[in-house]
């Protein structure tokens, strides 16, 4: 990737970032109250972002995941979900439902095998929590890479916190959170 600045969207509208924090805040309270917890959470904002190929979101919500008890193997089977045995019947709906979210556009919809599938594993209130879970998380990834936040190794010299955006959803935390809350 170039080196090219870009437009900084957080911070050249505010308070559209201010409106899309709090916007993921209410996922976050949403999906609290429905019973998802942080794992889940993470675990399909990890996949969204990894889908989306945003690198700050997957940095953001694998810190998130880590935070969340979830190790090192765990994190690593995100990608190949479907070929490894370390997901609950709920987290493999979740992660069906996070890539049929995450390309919409490419069946015009959620298709109602997953719909089908996804419902007869989640209640609706779980269900309606990681939608909204998901649409916030894509939304965060697209300011991320239209801004193409930097994503630098850890400990670099000379990174400045502060040329990246804030997160996007997890459980309320600090300057930009996510629709699952995290920052």
């Amino acid at each position: 990737m170039g080196e090219e600045r870009r437009v900084h969207l957080s911070r050249s509208a505010p308070e559209a970032y201010a409106a899309l924090r709090a916007f993921s805040t209410t996922v976050g309270r949403l999906a609290a109250e429905a019973g998802i917890d942080a794992r889940l959470r993470e675990i399909v904002q990890i996949h969204a972002s990894q889908l989306n190929g945003c690198a700050y979101c997957v940095r953001v919500h694998v810190d998130g995941a880590v935070k969340a008890g979830l190790d090192a193997d765990v994190i690593a089977q995100i990608a190949t979900w479907r070929e490894s045995g370390v997901f609950d019947e709920r987290e493999r709906a979740a992660l069906e439902l996070t890539e049929s979210f995450t390309f919409i556009h490419r069946d015009g919809g959620i298709p109602d095998e997953v719909y089908d599938q996804a419902g007869g594993i989640l209640s609706e209130a779980e269900y309606v929590a990681i939608s909204w879970v998901l649409v916030a998380i894509n939304a965060f990834n697209r300011v991320a890479i239209a801004g193409r936040y930097p994503v630098p190794p850890r400990g670099a010299a000379g990174v400045v916190a502060s040329d990246a955006a804030p997160p996007a959803t997890t459980a309320p935390r600090t300057p930009h959170v996510h629709a699952d809350g995290t920052a």
